[in-house]
């Protein structure tokens, strides 16, 4: 039985989606189909092709979160291929129905206890790569304050006045940047965890951190590549305003819990865009599209048949009684949430 605050969630992602896809159909319901098919064969061939291999360098280094978190519990029989497959299916879910820290668990819980692991150490695995895509995201996120604070001014309908303000912004900006310094300095320095409620911060080794700043912000520049690519050079304003607009978008999406962020994600990054006319609003619209379809519909699509085909497999081996690896005991610690609090819960739901 589900607890009431899943319930409650899932309702508030729901009424986002409602009230944003209302608020969006308002900005866009002057379209014509002609236009939006005239904004995509618009878009040239290479240009598309700059998209899909952006999406291939997302999906790749999503993939190298779940290596990292397997490197710091010392796990290292599992094959890259393997590890890709997982990681690949377990985001392409989650993006699309709902991208949540124990959606994502249940997902890897079918796929590595399959290879031996053990409940805490997938808990301990989900930890590591959501704390790995949020330090991307404060990484990111700081530095394109810090370089073009006016960014936020974008969304002065949307956030308060406060925080639109250049000079506020650049602070907001500085300490991101300040929180991953800590973390890195805590790294090096091996400081103790530091503990705030139910989220502990547990420093990995150098090694390990090094990996994560380059693998979490590799798979955003990855994403949001594939709108700057598909947007007309018109009305691209630089890789930097788009990734600053994508991680906003990117960010409130997640924060809505609306499946997919649909509806919250296209109204935020249109209100940022600053769009006045339909000619301006059609090629923008088509780029969205094309990242929904390019990082969402098609990975979503391709996830179902690795599914599909795994389930059959793991029936294979139930059948023949295979025997699994011995594994390493792992650190059942990790940047992020408490993995006792995701163990239980995986415990409870996995089947």
């Amino acid at each position: 039985m589900k607890k009431v605050s899943e319930i409650i969630w899932g309702l508030i992602g729901l009424a986002a989606v409602a009230v944003s896809c209302y608020l969006l159909w308002g900005e866009l319901k002057t379209l014509s189909w002609s236009s939006i098919e005239a904004a995509f064969a618009a878009i040239p061939l290479h240009h598309f092709l700059l998209a899909g291999l952006s999406t291939l360098v997302a999906y790749a280094a999503l993939a190298w979160y779940d290596r990292i978190a397997l490197l710091h519990l010392g796990v290292r029989h599992i094959s890259w291929l393997f590890v890709s497959l997982c990681s690949f299916t377990t985001y392409a879910l989650s993006h699309n129905i709902g991208a949540s820290v124990f959606s994502g668990a249940l997902v890897r819980y079918r796929a590595y206890t399959s290879k031996g692991l053990s409940a805490a150490q997938v808990a301990v695995l989900v930890a590591l790569c959501s704390f790995t895509f949020g330090l991307g995201t404060l990484l990111l996120g700081g530095f394109v304050l810090v370089y073009d604070p006016g960014l936020l001014g974008r969304l002065d309908n949307l956030l308060p006045a406060a925080l639109t303000n250049p000079a506020t912004a650049r602070i907001v900006g500085a300490g991101l940047l300040g929180f991953v310094a800590l973390y890195v300095i805590g790294s090096v320095l091996r400081f103790r965890p530091l503990t705030i409620r139910n989220f502990k911060v547990e420093y990995p080794r150098p090694g390990i951190m090094a990996r994560q700043l380059i693998a979490a912000p590799l798979e955003l520049l990855g994403a949001a590549g594939i709108i700057y690519f598909a947007l007309p050079d018109s009305l691209n304003p630089g890789f930097i305003p788009v990734l600053g607009i994508f991680l906003a978008s990117f960010s409130v999406a997640l924060a809505s819990h609306a499946p997919g962020g649909l509806g919250v994600f296209e109204l935020v990054f249109f209100t940022a865009m600053q769009l006045q006319t339909d000619a301006e609003k059609a090629p923008v619209l088509a780029a969205v599209l094309i990242f929904r379809l390019f990082y969402l519909l098609l990975p979503f699509a391709v996830a179902i048949v690795v599914v599909l085909l795994f389930e059959r497999s793991r029936l294979s081996q139930a059948l023949t009684k295979g025997a699994d690896p011995a594994l390493p005991e792992p650190p059942l610690v990790a940047p992020g949430l408490d993995n006792h609090v995701i163990e239980k819960r995986l415990e409870k739901k996995a089947v």
